[in-house]
Protein backbone atom coordinates (compact mmCIF):
# COMPACT_ATOMS: atom_id res chain seq x y z
CA UNK A 1 0.00 0.00 0.00
CA UNK A 2 1.12 3.73 -1.06
CA UNK A 3 -0.11 7.11 -0.31
CA UNK A 4 0.97 9.89 -1.79
CA UNK A 5 -0.29 13.27 -0.75
CA UNK A 6 0.14 16.23 -2.66
CA UNK A 7 -1.02 19.87 -3.43
CA UNK A 8 -0.26 22.09 0.09
CA UNK A 9 1.25 25.14 0.22
CA UNK A 10 0.93 29.06 1.09
CA UNK A 11 -1.89 30.36 0.91
CA UNK A 12 -4.03 33.66 2.34
CA UNK A 13 -7.04 33.37 4.59
CA UNK A 14 -10.07 32.68 2.72
CA UNK A 15 -8.24 31.02 0.33
CA UNK A 16 -8.62 27.43 -1.38
CA UNK A 17 -6.30 24.94 -2.11
CA UNK A 18 -7.42 21.21 -3.31
CA UNK A 19 -5.30 18.43 -1.59
CA UNK A 20 -4.81 15.04 -3.68
CA UNK A 21 -3.95 11.41 -2.72
CA UNK A 22 -3.17 8.96 -5.35
CA UNK A 23 -2.98 5.33 -4.27
CA UNK A 24 -1.30 2.26 -5.41
CA UNK A 25 -0.86 -1.27 -4.09
CA UNK A 26 -4.28 -2.34 -3.42
CA UNK A 27 -7.71 -2.32 -5.42
CA UNK A 28 -8.83 1.62 -4.61
CA UNK A 29 -12.42 1.36 -5.14
CA UNK A 30 -12.83 -1.57 -2.24
CA UNK A 31 -11.49 0.58 0.61
CA UNK A 32 -13.33 3.68 2.64
CA UNK A 33 -10.58 6.72 2.44
CA UNK A 34 -9.57 9.36 5.39
CA UNK A 35 -8.22 12.67 5.48
CA UNK A 36 -6.40 13.38 8.81
CA UNK A 37 -4.61 16.38 9.95
CA UNK A 38 -2.31 17.46 12.27
CA UNK A 39 -1.24 21.09 13.40
CA UNK A 40 1.46 22.48 15.31
CA UNK A 41 1.64 21.45 18.82
CA UNK A 42 -1.58 19.09 18.46
CA UNK A 43 -2.98 15.94 18.11
CA UNK A 44 -4.00 14.38 14.55
CA UNK A 45 -7.68 14.47 14.12
CA UNK A 46 -9.73 13.57 11.37
CA UNK A 47 -11.01 15.55 9.17
CA UNK A 48 -12.78 13.88 6.67
CA UNK A 49 -13.96 10.75 5.35
CA UNK A 50 -15.40 8.85 2.38
CA UNK A 51 -16.82 5.22 1.34
CA UNK A 52 -15.49 2.85 -1.09
CA UNK A 53 -18.50 4.19 -3.71
CA UNK A 54 -18.13 7.73 -2.67
CA UNK A 55 -21.78 8.37 -1.83
CA UNK A 56 -21.26 8.01 1.76
CA UNK A 57 -19.39 11.60 3.67
CA UNK A 58 -18.56 12.63 7.00
CA UNK A 59 -16.54 15.29 8.34
CA UNK A 60 -15.65 17.14 11.60
CA UNK A 61 -17.38 20.13 12.44
CA UNK A 62 -14.86 22.49 12.10
CA UNK A 63 -14.45 22.15 8.44
CA UNK A 64 -18.35 21.18 7.42
CA UNK A 65 -19.31 23.33 4.78
CA UNK A 66 -15.91 24.58 3.88
CA UNK A 67 -14.35 21.45 3.07
CA UNK A 68 -15.44 18.92 0.37
CA UNK A 69 -14.07 15.02 0.18
CA UNK A 70 -14.32 13.28 -2.87
CA UNK A 71 -12.89 10.09 -5.07
CA UNK A 72 -12.23 8.75 -8.28
CA UNK A 73 -11.87 5.30 -8.14
CA UNK A 74 -10.92 5.34 -12.01
CA UNK A 75 -7.74 7.25 -11.43
CA UNK A 76 -7.28 5.57 -7.54
CA UNK A 77 -7.46 9.24 -6.39
CA UNK A 78 -8.79 10.99 -3.20
CA UNK A 79 -9.46 14.55 -3.13
CA UNK A 80 -9.57 17.20 -0.76
CA UNK A 81 -11.53 20.51 -1.66
CA UNK A 82 -10.44 22.87 0.80
CA UNK A 83 -12.31 26.40 0.80
CA UNK A 84 -12.79 29.46 3.15
CA UNK A 85 -9.19 28.59 4.64
CA UNK A 86 -8.71 29.99 8.33
CA UNK A 87 -4.96 30.09 10.28
CA UNK A 88 -6.40 27.51 12.29
CA UNK A 89 -6.24 24.93 9.57
CA UNK A 90 -2.64 25.23 9.24
CA UNK A 91 -1.33 21.96 9.52
CA UNK A 92 0.13 18.61 7.78
CA UNK A 93 -2.52 16.76 5.73
CA UNK A 94 -2.32 12.97 5.54
CA UNK A 95 -4.33 10.33 3.91
CA UNK A 96 -4.84 6.59 5.40
CA UNK A 97 -6.25 3.78 4.92
CA UNK A 98 -6.18 0.48 6.20
CA UNK A 99 -4.26 1.51 8.79
CA UNK A 100 -1.41 3.15 6.13
CA UNK A 101 -0.85 6.60 6.47
CA UNK A 102 0.88 8.85 3.10
CA UNK A 103 3.53 10.96 4.15
CA UNK A 104 1.50 14.12 4.48
CA UNK A 105 1.36 17.56 2.57
CA UNK A 106 2.20 20.80 4.16
CA UNK A 107 -0.77 23.20 4.49
CA UNK A 108 0.05 26.76 5.44
CA UNK A 109 -2.79 29.87 6.23
CA UNK A 110 -1.23 33.10 7.08
CA UNK A 111 -1.30 36.41 5.50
Amino acid sequence: VQLVESGGGLVQPGGSLRLSCEASGFTFSYYDMRWYRQGPGKERELVASISRTGISTNYADSVKGRFTISRDNAKSTMYLQMNSLKPEDTAVFYCRTQNCWGQGTQVTVSS
